[in-house]
């Protein structure tokens, strides 16, 4: 009997997004289309839709935990993600849990403001997801506007990037990469750190107001290419790659900011495929053939 092929599995520990668009539901939606067996442990249910959030829920500690462990104690994890946390005391747990069961492939989403405004992360937290949750990470992945919060530095040109990076690497993350979504020019530039080098990972920016769950969807993505078994510096890449054609070819939703399209990079990739194989099938046709027919 021949054995079954390797599943990576990735968990998501984060909020619940009625609107589908970020929070739990776009990483199981991307853990999906990158082939890895989603899991979950919500943190908090939120109300919210494309005009913004109008009410967070967080979950008990307890019920957090519970369910981190039914997943690990079971299932098993080869890379876990997380994403709004909201408290001090919610990513204290969170954290001595991840330590518990040894977790070494880790990607903190440092989720604190959603797009329409509203606050995530609570100011007291911010400290302990700096000195309880980052020194167990592999890679933390802030936006500009979070990076700068975490690390107490106005963000305005690389020079300042690169100093923010190499203060969040400072505080235990093994990778930072600072997304430059909120950047200006024709590129959105992230800005990734081993704790020595810099590898900038480049895309063009896309003029849409549709992007929804963006840092859900790429930290999800890079949690995936963990999971299944890439290095950081791969899975980053296409995580990128992901995000952008996610962005790229994006989906009208609701009257606000819209989401991204997460079956887009499984489309980009079929394309291409049938567009290399099609040279090939056009041979087969014009091939001459031997065979007589009588």
């Amino acid at each position: 009997m021949a054995s079954k092929a390797r599943i990576g599995r990735a968990l998501t520990i984060a909020g619940s997004d009625s609107g589908g668009g970020a929070g739990i539901q776009a990483d199981l939606k991307t853990f999906q289309e990158l082939g890895v067996y989603g899991m979950s442990a919500l943190t908090s249910i939120t109300a919210q839709n494309t005009t913004g959030v109008q009410a967070v829920y967080p979950l008990t500690v307890e019920a957090i935990v519970k369910q981190i462990e039914a997943v690990g104690t079971d299932i098993g994890v080869d890379a876990v993600k997380t994403g709004m946390l909201f408290s001090s005391e919610i990513i204290r747990v969170v954290a001595e849990t991840i330590r518990g069961f040894g977790w070494k492939r880790v990607v903190v989403d440092p989720v604190m403001i959603a797009k329409g405004g509203a606050e995530l992360l609570r100011e007291d937290a911010v400290r302990a997801l700096t000195e309880r949750l980052l020194p167990l990470t592999m890679v933390v992945t802030p936006n500009i506007p979070e990076a700068e919060k975490l690390v107490g530095l106005n963000i305005r040109s690389q020079t300042d990037k690169r100093e923010a990076a190499k203060r969040l690497s400072g505080f235990g993350a093994r990778y930072v990469i600072i997304k430059g979504g909120h950047d200006e020019g024709e590129m959105a530039v992230d800005l990734l750190f081993d704790g020595r080098d810099f590898t900038e990972l480049a895309g063009n920016r896309i003029a849409t107001a549709n992007t929804h769950g963006t840092g859900c969807t790429f930290s999800a993505a890079l949690a995936a290419g963990l999971a299944s078994g890439l290095g950081v510096e791969e899975a980053s890449r296409q995580a990128k790659a992901f995000i952008q054609a996610a962005i790229e070819d994006g989906i009208e939703i609701g009257r606000g900011h819209g989401p991204t399209n997460h079956w887009a990079y499984r489309r980009q990739l079929e394309k291409e495929s049938a567009r290399r194989s099609a040279p090939d099938r056009a041979d087969e046709i014009a091939a001459p053939s031997d065979e007589v027919i009588l």
